[in-house]
């Protein structure tokens, strides 16, 4: 329930920092960009967010989103073999090179298209979990409105331009952000850099994410490209630091001039987060950040905070600036649900707002018995 609530909250998160004074983001040469800090949940730069692009290949990251939840649910298998299409197998473009020929593994086509970018890769899993193409594409549109994914339209499941097939960088920073958490076992595939299907050509069996070969702590996702797209890329890196193990941001650069420059500019913007933000731990995962009292309840009071860590991104430098206060109903009546949530951490920077971070019950609190609730029923009454 706490996640349903948190990922409602995000467009909060994504335009907190126009509140609080920020480090002028590097000049990045792209049509579009998204800095997010996913730790934090915060946005760090961006350039024509909301602008309308052509997502190019990175489609394929809600074709793997819809293909990781067949896996989840048990619809499909890794081992389960699928058929190769001759609409799979006539698919322009990036392929793996399978043909009608082959009854492919599962867990082979997500290789083939998250390393190689196949597009008969993909349409051979769209097939094979929509039954049709057709019908995938409607999983895929079902899905990014059920992300909040408002501003984005699927037309096909591998990306290749077609008119109306669009979406925006933050709502990519929103399937991003989604796909790494609620599929953690399955985000490793895009930290392959090399792949090839036995039998197939060893032609294009390099990730093409060159940030995997010059960065250690890149581990994804996914690159595109198109005519109409130019060179586009999603890129996550997860640092460790003294204060906070496993700081990961996420960088989305869209029409970029090649496919060096994809690279360079992600690795820019990455590389200027970490540095110009220090992340600051607030409180731990499962710590309190107040502890009210419960009225009519068996318990007296509850614990308010969040089940992960409550991280904040600040310009370097300014964390003494910080201040927070929270904001909640009174009095807070049982029942309460764990995880139900309650309240609101509003953080301030130099007392310019930050960021609202919601806060749930950290346990449940039943309600109390007749005697119990007739005594604190006089009581409120007395006040």
């Amino acid at each position: 329930m706490e996640n349903t609530f948190l990922f409602a909250a995000i467009s909060l998160f994504f335009t907190a920092f126009s509140h609080a004074q920020t480090p002028q983001a590097p000049e990045i040469a792209a049509r579009a960009y998204f800095l997010l800090d996913i730790t934090a949940n915060q946005v760090l730069a961006q350039k024509e967010a909301d602008a309308p692009v052509e997502p190019a290949s990175l489609t394929k990251l809600m074709t793997a989103y819809l293909v990781f939840d067949a896996l989840r649910q048990k619809k499909i298998s890794m081992q389960q073999t699928l058929s190769v299409s001759p609409k799979a197998w006539k698919m322009k473009g990036s392929r793996m090179f399978i043909d009608p020929k082959m009854q492919v593994p599962v867990e082979d086509l997500l290789k083939g298209m998250i390393v190689q970018s196949g597009n008969d890769a993909t349409m051979a899993l769209a097939e094979g979990v929509g039954g049709t193409s057709k019908h995938f594409v409607e999983m895929m549109n079902a899905q990014a409105k059920a992300l909040g994914m408002n501003s984005t339209a699927y037309k096909n499941p591998e990306g290749l331009t077609e008119t109306g097939h669009t979406t925006t960088a933050r709502d990519l920073a929103t399937l991003a952000t989604r796909l790494m958490q609620d599929f953690p076992s399955y985000v490793g595939y895009y930290a392959i850099k090399k792949y090839r299907y036995p039998g197939t050509p060893a032609a294009n069996d390099s990730n093409r994410n060159l940030l995997l070969f010059r960065d250690p702590t890149v581990d994804g996702l996914k690159t595109g490209h198109t005519d109409a797209a130019g060179f586009c890329l999603v890129a996550t890196a997860k640092r460790d630091f003294p204060n906070l193990q496993g700081r990961r941001l996420l960088a989305i650069v869209f029409g970029a001039v090649s496919e060096n420059a994809r690279a360079e500019e992600a690795q820019k913007l990455l590389n200027w987060g970490y540095t110009a933000f220090d992340a600051i731990k607030l409180f731990e995962a499962g710590q309190a950040v107040v502890t009210p009292a419960v009225v009519m309840g068996r318990q007296p009071q509850v614990g308010l905070g969040r089940n992960q860590a409550i991280v904040v991104a600040v310009p370097q430098g300014q964390a003494a600036d910080i201040k927070t206060m929270v904001t909640r109903p009174e009095p807070l009546i049982a029942p309460l649900q764990k995880n139900q949530p309650i309240a609101t951490l509003k953080v301030l920077l130099n007392q310019a707002p930050l960021v609202e971070i919601p806060l749930v019950a950290l346990s449940s609190v039943e309600e109390a018995g007749f005697l119990g609730r007739t005594w604190d029923t006089l009581t409120l009454r007395l006040k």
